[in-house]
């Protein structure tokens, strides 16, 4: 845990780096974040979930690839900035739905069978991430998936490294089974399955 970082990550961080650039983190043009695409979406176990739920949508670049396998997918983001893009994105699938949120203080009051948790918990402090947990927990529905994807080198900005996310959703047991680890050079997937 980064020291200097008690508090997550607030709106007004994500809206200054992409008023400065629309696609800060390559995501749609960089090899490393096609190939972990391609390795979220061959991680999902189902061919098709009723109801999923992306956290920190982003750009929308894994929306549009996550929503093939969904009947319902339900895509946040903090940054109405970041968001816009996706709605322009996908603006032709209607089964995706989009909202500006913030977890944890807020939450859909939904229950799902997926939720994807991709390169957005780091942004957490410790106790929001606790937090967090408790919220998807509530909503994941027994069998239903949590997939987890992120980055793992240190970011002296971010509240918190990728290994610490995934390593505290390990301590949920016997709430979550884990059924897939992958590590990659940079990066880090881990899924689990709601008991």
């Amino acid at each position: 845990m980064n020291p200097l970082q008690s508090n997550s990550l607030p709106p007004s961080f994500f809206d200054n780096i992409y008023s400065k650039d629309p696609d800060p983190w390559k995501f749609e043009t960089s090899d490393y974040e096609a190939n972990k695409y391609a390795a979220t979406i061959a991680a999902l176990p189902k061919e098709r979930y009723r109801s999923a739920f992306e956290i920190g949508g982003s750009i929308g670049v894994l929306t549009e690839k996550l929503q093939k396998r969904c009947d319902s997918l339900l895509s946040i983001d903090v940054s109405k900035l970041a968001q816009d893009r996706a709605i322009e994105r996908c603006q032709h699938l209607s089964n995706v739905k989009f909202e500006i949120m913030r977890v944890p203080e807020q939450y859909p009051d939904e229950m799902f069978d997926l939720t994807l948790v991709s390169e957005v918990g780091y942004y957490w402090c410790w106790e929001d991430l606790k937090k967090s947990q408790q919220r998807i927990l509530e909503h994941l529905e027994p069998g239903g998936h949590l997939l987890l994807v992120h980055w793992t080198l240190y970011v002296r900005d971010y509240p918190l490294r990728g290994d610490e996310v995934h390593d505290s959703f390990f301590e949920l047991t016997p709430k979550l089974r884990h059924l897939k680890g992958q590590r990659e050079e940079e990066y880090r997937l881990d899924l689990f399955e709601r008991v």
